[in-house]
């Protein structure tokens, strides 16, 4: 009696199922990749302001009391929707003001609250920190923060 699996035909499955899996592995990259370019990613322009921002933000370290996009500490609120809830979304001017006036009227003093800490920010700094949270406002977060409070 034959055997059914053979050699050779134990090979050519071993083959057959390696090229399949590095066939599906390629498109599966292929998918993610666009998917991030054309969906996922922000819709304003990725600037020198934007990137020196997000070093402001990295330097300080925000997250480790923010969230944004809902990774990080959740000490202090989420800032990934903050420009859309300050309404200054769509003017860069305004956001840079209103980012420059919280900061400089940080810490308020209110009894009982959680209490931010003043930084000593230049105005590049500031601008730089409120291009990226326009920017990273404008990704498409599938629906995170769950509420606009964040």
């Amino acid at each position: 009696m034959a055997e059914f699996l053979t050699k050779s035909r134990a090979r050519n499955v071993f083959y057959g199922g390696s090229i399949f899996f590095v066939v599906v592995f390629v498109g599966m990259t292929i998918h993610s990749h666009k998917y991030v370019v054309d969906v996922s990613t922000a819709g304003m322009e990725l600037s020198e302001e934007v990137i020196h921002g997000k070093h402001v933000w990295e330097r300080h370290s925000c997250i480790n009391c923010h969230s944004l996009h809902g990774e990080g500490a959740y000490f202090a609120p989420e800032v990934g929707n903050v420009m859309t809830r300050w309404g200054v979304q769509d003017s860069p001017e305004d956001a840079f003001e209103t980012l420059k006036g919280w900061i400089e009227g940080q810490p308020s003093g209110i009894e009982g609250r959680r209490q931010m800490p003043r930084y000593e920010l230049s105005d590049e700094d500031i601008r730089g920190l409120a291009e990226f949270l326009r920017w990273a406002d404008q990704t498409d977060t599938q629906g995170w923060p769950p509420n606009d409070a964040g």
